[in-house]
Parts: structure tokens; C-alpha cells; sequence
């Protein structure tokens, strides 16, 4: 039994492996769907910006909240909108909003292209002559790429407009004072790690959501698997890259 599930393990990563060759060499093909790429960005981004916002703003509300007790012990209330900006942009932003997007994007992605894999859809696109790779897979995990990134930058300050909304009614101070104390405290060091952060992430939700739906092969019920599994998959990815990504930054600009 362990033998099987180690040699099932290796099968998995040997597929990803190539589904990843397989993404990558036709990103540089001939005949690049722009078209569907720019729906694929309406879809993934404009779609999300609903959840996005409301995410944003009360992670905000709720962060000023929770911090104001113990700052006001210190009497370090000032300070508020410094480490509201600081912890939202450097690290609970991204991964929040890429969690949430694992549970929009992966999903629907994966459901998506399951059932046309299960309706014999994607092999009607190789018989015809279509690259269903370019078409279906490419685009979205470009367009994943493209849109997490802008829409956690989107969130960062909707979080600020929360905080500075939960700060005036429990305080007195002026819009100028406020985000001028939270965007003077951040430095390149706060911004393109968390940057880099979410083009991961944003390529780690495309690519698990297709390539769980485009490797389905177990009937009809293979569709909501697919759409369960890749949001599974695709939140443990965002935790390991967050990991990972941390250690190394930390190493680099704060030894």
C-alpha cells in the first residue's frame, strides 16, 4: 500500500512536470489567443472585484480594531496606520486575497475545463485543428498571473480605507495624517517581495486549477473533484510559497 501511493505520487508529479513543458512551450506558439486572454482577465479579475473589495475593507476594520486595545495600553495609537499598512501590504494581504482567489479562480477554472473534458469537448478542439493547450490553459494561467497581483495591490488599499474607517470612529484624525503615516513607513523592502508574492501565487492558482481539470478522467463526478481538489491544492501551494518566499527575502534584506 505505502509503494502504491509513493509510485501514485510520482505519476502526479511526472504529469505536472510535463503539463508545466507542456504550458510553457505554448506560450511562444504562433496564433496566441489575445482575445481569450483578455476575457480570461475580465472574468478573473473584473469578475472578483466584488469579494475583493468587501475582503479588503473589513480585513482593515477588523485589523485597526483588534490592534487599538493594546496600542492604546502603550500609547502607541499613532502608530496604528503604520503597522495596519505594513502587516496588510507585506504579508496578510497577499495571502488572504490569494486564498480567497483559490476558492473563486481555481475552482471555476477546474470545473470549467473538467466538464470539457468530460463532454469530449477538449478532444473535439484537437480534431478540429485548435490547440487546446494555448486556448484553455495558457490564456488562464497568464491571465491568473496578470490579475492576482493587481487585485491584492486593490485590496492593500481598500484595507487602508477600512482601517482609516474604523480609526475615525473610534478617534480624531485626518485622512492626510493617516495614510501619510501608513504609506511613509513602507520602504521597496515591504513592496516587491509581496509583489513577487502574488505573481506566484497568481501562476500556482492557474496552474492547479487547469491542471486538475484538464487531467480529469473519472466521469461526471470528476467535475466537482476536480473543482474541490484544486482549491485544496492550489491554498496549500499559496502556504508553501509564503513559506518559502519569506525565508529567502528575510535572508536577503534583513540579515
Amino acid at each position: 500500500m505505502p509503494n502504491q501511493i509513493f509510485t501514485a505520487g510520482l505519476h502526479n508529479m511526472a504529469d505536472q512536470v510535463y503539463f508545466f513543458k507542456s504550458f510553457f512551450r505554448n506560450i511562444f506558439k504562433k496564433g496566441f489567443e489575445w482575445e481569450e486572454l483578455f476575457r480570461q482577465t475580465y472574468l478573473i479579475g473584473y469578475k472578483s472585484t466584488g469579494i475583493i473589495t468587501l475582503t479588503g475593507f473589513i480585513l482593515g476594520i477588523v485589523l485597526t480594531l483588534q490592534s487599538q486595545p493594546t496600542m492604546k495600553e502603550f500609547g502607541a495609537e499613532s502608530y496604528i496606520p503604520r503597522m495596519v499598512s505594513v502587516s496588510v501590504i507585506r504579508e496578510i494581504g497577499p495571502v488572504i486575497i490569494a486564498l480567497i482567489c483559490a476558492g473563486k479562480v481555481a475552482s471555476g477554472i477546474g470545473a470549467e475545463l473538467s466538464s470539457m473534458n468530460v463532454t469530449e469537448q477538449i478532444e473535439a478542439m484537437e480534431v478540429s485543428g485548435a490547440n487546446p493547450v494555448q486556448f484553455l490553459v495558457v490564456t488562464r494561467i497568464l491571465a491568473c498571473i496578470v490579475m492576482i497581483p493587481l487585485l491584492t495591490i486593490f485590496a492593500d488599499a481598500m484595507a487602508l480605507v477600512g482601517g482609516f474607517t474604523a480609526t475615525i470612529l473610534s478617534g480624531d484624525i485626518t485622512a492626510k495624517l493617516y495614510f501619510t503615516n501608513a504609506l511613509t513607513i513602507l520602504d521597496y523592502s515591504d513592496l516587491l517581495p509581496a509583489l513577487f508574492k502574488t505573481i506566484l501565487f497568481g501562476f500556482a492558482i492557474g496552474f492547479v486549477g487547469c491542471f486538475k481539470g484538464f487531467t480529469s478522467n473519472n466521469g461526471t463526478a470528476s467535475v466537482g473533484l476536480a473543482a474541490n481538489s484544486a482549491v485544496v491544492t492550489a491554498s496549500v501551494w499559496i502556504i508553501i510559497i509564503d513559506a518559502i518566499v519569506v525565508q529567502v527575502t528575510n535572508s536577503i534584506l534583513y540579515s
